[in-house]
């Protein structure tokens, strides 16, 4: 990385705008940037930074980056030229910063700007210029970061070597300086490393943790499970801290409890089988008693039964004789039940006679008259009145057609109306017609003049524009041609100047060539001006005059290269003037703010003619729209003209149709409300005439069917042997209580039957013959068996539970020793791994973490890169070596950096330096750590160096050997800045750049320029 050229804008302490050329500042390899103090000398390298990464150093960060001498319309501006990986880019950032309001008063917020761009030989116009490489922050901080390989706290500590820090790094402790070395080389993976390894440790032990709480689950439930009097826990669960062998005394232990567990199982299994046979002999015995009690109570009962029944017989001789009479009169039952059937049918038809012929003679019209009539005059009277209705249907369709006109003169009316509407909606709105339409033609007369009006401002905006352009770029080229024309001055005298001293040691050559022809000259040779072989007074020069062919050549290629040199800048100015010249014309002779007033002006003026313009398209569409409507509305006119016309003929052919129907239906339903009402009336009265007509018939039937039953009846009683009917229905029982007597007594034989069969049963007789049988004692001795065989079950139950559950207890604690197995092993291993990163291991001797052990190695590489130095400024005494002896207390090691004495042979502590020591070992320091965070970074070769303060604690010795060091960095074409108030450094640099704050900012000069 190399810088040519810096630009600052209203930045920090300077109010306008200063540049620095570093090309001509740093041609000679070192420079020195003096001032006063709070000039500004650091705030030159504060914009070095901010353009690269668009922030200042840390230390500085809180400092504004405006100048508050600038004017507010001058916006703070930072402007770098550099090469980076062998591109030439330029770097513009604008920070964010408020200035004042184009328009009005009071201020606003300009947002940050970024502009990055790169020297091409074709910048587009077939002419070497800068071409644009982005303008967002985030591509030209990732672009530039990726070319210069460091973050901004990188490169401060690399480049801009601040003035303290480095001191305060040499003295610190381990903990300060790991952190300074952590923002350098960025080792946070190495911290995500260790905060890895014990997170894994962290979840390994707690699988190992919960495995320890399952496996004493089971034992508990293992204990449980085996009862009190299996063998305890105690001495085979493994303690808390104990890990490696979780599971063996478990899985012994716990085959114990199931040897213990089958055994008690076998016992009660024996005594399951003991308690089963007892219990069914109990049983048994007891359903031997049952069975004795039972035959005994049966036959005891039969005895009973059979007296009961001997009480009951003179009762049962009465209801046999009783039965038989009822039975014989049986047959006169039925001529009984037929009469009274007819006479009951007689009643009920004269009761509807009577209410029919009552009925009929409440109706009007001819129901009176026809109430007393016969069943035949009844039945003429019917078939007349239902003539009647059916001649009536046709009267009730004219009825019902008038409703149905009636109702459609309705609607026909109401759709004529509906038309009358349609056509007047019509006309009022063919009579706006004209109106609209003139109103839209003006606005399509306004749109079409403000589209071409558009046209025009679109020529004379491209033109101001490339005028615009142009101006900006003539300012642009001016600028450069009054930068350049000091130079190509400046050349065009070095270019004289190596001339002239050509020419100079040309003449002195030819005054002194008798001389260097006398140095030819050899005894006895001939001379090759005179040809005497005697050379009697030889020619001399003095030493100090006398010019080589070496010389002269030397001299003639230096002025060939001043000459060449100012060529190039003089033609280079000349394309300069050429393009300013094209640009100017371009231009015209109006400034860029004019234009660029102008061009807003026309902005405004396009942007509302075109806005007016726009509106072309929707007017047209409206007259569009607008002409489609007016051909629909008068199609709609037309048509509701015509349906209106249609509409008034059918109105008038309903009503001639509906008057007619009108008079035929007032014929037919005379003074009835309505045929219909007619029409039901008298099919009403039909009905009712045809029902009293069937009722009449009824009642003359039930009457010839009552004398027949009288006849039957009488004949029946003389059949059944009994002198009349009325003493057959003296002793005639009903149904129900013959067949309730019948059924007394077919029950009275079957129990004397069923009591004299149980009494004849031998099995009942020999139980009547023993003792009475004893249940309760049998009912003892089957519950004391019962009770038994109750706890052998209980107990056989309980031992199976328990092997099985053991058994599963086992099984489970085999499935958790088996995964337990791998977790117990990667617990070890990450445990281990975890606490030797961590440095807390007792291998771990020196107590170093891992990201410690990273750093102590880059600590190692800096102290060697630092002592090539440091054995040079301090004339051979001091290098600086790294150091892994263990910190006081607790604080860990290997970050330690001691100072070894050469003179004394002694290490010791590099708090002891001197202030001037301590100085020359931090820069040494500095240097080195520069080289390994370049090495680090990927080697990007880093060719501007500054160091900022410091110099004012050594002496002359010691100033001259770091100068040495400091000439030393130019070998391989690196430019070091020095930031100073040292007087002596002012004689040893001539190459300076002057920093002077005056009451209105701060400004930059180079001192050989105004010393000139």
């Amino acid at each position: 990385m190399r810088l040519h050229r810096l630009t600052v804008t209203a930045f920090g302490p300077f109010a306008g705008s200063e540049s620095v050329d570093f090309d001509a500042l740093a041609a000679g390899g070192l420079f020195l940037l003096r001032g006063a103090t709070g000039a500004g000398k650091s705030s030159v390298l504060d914009a070095v930074c901010f353009a690269l990464y668009g922030d200042v150093p840390g230390s500085r960060r809180a400092s504004r980056l405006r100048s508050d001498h600038a004017d507010p319309h001058r916006l703070t501006e930072v402007r770098l030229e550099l090469t980076l990986g062998g591109r030439r880019l330029q770097i513009t950032r604008l920070p964010e910063q408020r200035r004042p309001k184009k328009v009005g008063s009071g201020t606003t917020v300009e947002r940050p700007q970024t502009l990055l761009r790169e020297w091409a030989a074709d910048a587009g116009d077939g002419m070497p210029g800068w071409r644009a490489v982005s303008k967002s922050h985030q591509e030209a901080g990732e672009e530039i970061h990726r070319l210069i390989g460091m973050n901004r706290e990188q490169f401060c500590q690399v480049v801009l070597l601040p003035q303290g820090d480095f001191a305060r790094f040499l003295k610190a402790d381990s903990e300060e300086r790991g952190k300074l070395l952590r923002r350098l080389f960025d080792t946070e993976r190495f911290q995500h490393v260790e905060a890895w390894l014990a997170e894994q440790r962290r979840a390994q032990e707690a699988a190992v943790q919960a495995g320890r709480r399952q496996l004493r689950d089971l034992a508990s439930k293992a204990e449980q499970a085996a009862g009190p009097g299996a063998e305890p826990a105690d001495g085979w669960v493994p303690a808390e801290e104990e890990s490696a062998e979780l599971t063996a005394g478990v899985l012994g232990w716990a085959a114990i409890l199931r040897a213990g567990a089958a055994e008690q199982k076998a016992v009660a299994d024996a005594a399951l089988a003991g308690a089963e046979a007892d219990h069914l002999a109990a049983q048994q015995a007891r359903e031997a008693v049952e069975e004795l009690a039972g035959r005994q109570h049966r036959h005891r009962q039969a005895g009973q039964q059979a007296e009961r029944l001997a009480e009951f017989g003179p009762a049962v001789e009465r209801d046999r004789r009783r039965l038989a009479a009822a039975q014989a009169a049986v047959g006169v039952e039925s001529a009984l039940r037929l009469r009274e059937s007819a006479a009951e049918a007689y009643g009920r038809a004269q009761d509807a006679e009577r209410r029919h012929r009552d009925a009929l003679a409440r109706t009007g019209g001819e129901g009176p008259a026809l109430a007393g009539a016969g069943a035949t005059e009844l039945t003429e009277a019917e078939l007349r009145l239902r003539a009647e209705v059916v001649r009536l249907e046709a009267a009730r369709a004219d009825e019902r057609r008038c409703a149905e006109l009636a109702r459609e003169l309705r609607t026909v009316d109401e759709k004529r109306l509906h038309a009358e509407d349609l056509a007047e909606e019509a006309e009022n709105w063919l009579a706006d017609f004209d109106g609209r339409l003139g109103r839209l033609q003006e606005e399509q007369a306004g749109a079409q003049a403000a589209s071409a009006r558009v046209e025009q401002l679109d020529g004379r905006r491209a033109e101001l524009t490339a005028r615009l352009d142009a101006a900006r770029e003539r300012d642009g080229l001016r600028g450069e041609i009054t930068a350049a024309e000091p130079r190509v001055l400046a050349l065009r005298t070095a270019a004289l100047d190596a001339r002239e001293h050509s020419q100079d040691l040309r003449e002195r050559r030819l005054t002194g060539m008798a001389a260097e022809l006398a140095e030819q000259l050899r005894a006895g040779e001939a001379c090759r001006v005179c040809g005497s072989p005697e050379h009697p007074a030889p020619a001399e020069t003095a030493p100090d005059r006398r010019v080589s062919a070496a010389d002269e050549d030397r001299a003639r290629a230096a002025q060939s290269a001043a000459e060449q040199a100012a060529s190039d800048a003089e033609q280079a100015l000349t394309a300069l003037r050429v393009r300013e010249a094209t640009a100017a014309g371009a231009a015209g002779p109006d400034g860029t703010d004019a234009l660029a007033e102008a061009l807003a002006a026309l902005a405004r003026e396009h942007r509302e003619a075109r806005q007016a313009a726009e509106a072309l398209g929707r007017v047209e569409q409206e007259i569009g729209r607008l002409s489609d409507d007016r051909a629909r509305r008068l199609d709609e006119l037309r048509e509701a003209r015509e349906r209106g016309a249609v509409l008034t003929d059918r109105i008038e052919a309903l009503h001639a149709e509906q008057r007619e129907l009108t008079a035929r239906v007032a014929a037919a339903r005379g003074e009835a409300a309505s045929v219909a009402e007619r029409a039901e009336a008298l099919a009403q009265l039909a009905e009712g005439v045809a029902a009293l007509a069937d009722t009449a018939r009824a009642r003359a039937e039930a009457e010839a069917r009552l004398a027949d039953a009288d006849d039957e009846l009488g004949k029946a009683a003389a059949a059944a042997g009994f002198p009349s009917a009325e003493e057959a229905l003296a002793v005639l029982l009903p149904r129900e209580q013959r067949e309730q007597l019948e059924a007394r007594l077919d029950r009275h034989r079957a129990e004397l039957a069923a009591v004299r069969h149980e009494l004849a049963l031998p099995e009942l007789a020999a139980a009547a013959a023993r003792p009475a049988a004893d249940l309760p004692a049998a009912q003892s001795a089957l519950d004391a068996a019962t009770g038994r065989l109750r706890r052998a079950h209980a107990a056989q139950a309980a031992a199976r539970e328990r092997c099985e559950a053991l058994a599963a207890i086992g099984r489970q604690l085999t499935a958790l020793a088996a995964e337990l197995a791998p977790a117990l092993l990667r617990y070890g291993r990450i445990n281990r791994l975890a606490a030797l990163a961590a440095g807390t291991s007792t291998e771990n001797r020196l107590r170093m973490r891992l990201e410690s052990y990273v750093l102590a190695a880059r600590l190692e590489q800096v102290a060697a890169a630092a002592s090539d130095r440091l054995v040079r400024m301090s004339g051979g005494r001091y290098i600086l070596v790294h150091s892994d002896d263990r910190g006081t207390g607790n604080k860990r090691s290997g970050l330690a950096l001691r100072v070894v004495d050469a003179w004394t042979g002694t290490e010791r502590d590099t708090a002891t330096l001197s202030g001037g020591e301590s100085f020359f070992a931090s820069l040494a320091l500095a240097l080195g750590l520069a080289d390994v965070v370049t090495d680090e970074a990927g080697g990007m070769p880093l060719d501007t160096l500054f160091i900022d303060e410091g110099f004012g604690t050594l002496d002359e010795q010691s100033l001259e050997e770091v100068m040495d060091v400091l000439d030393g960095l130019r070998e391989r074409d690196r430019a070091v800045g020095i930031v100073s108030h040292v007087a002596d450094l002012r004689s040893r640099i001539p190459a300076q750049l002057l920093v002077r704050k005056g009451r209105h900012g701060s400004t930059l000069a180079l001192a050989g320029r105004e010393d000139a």
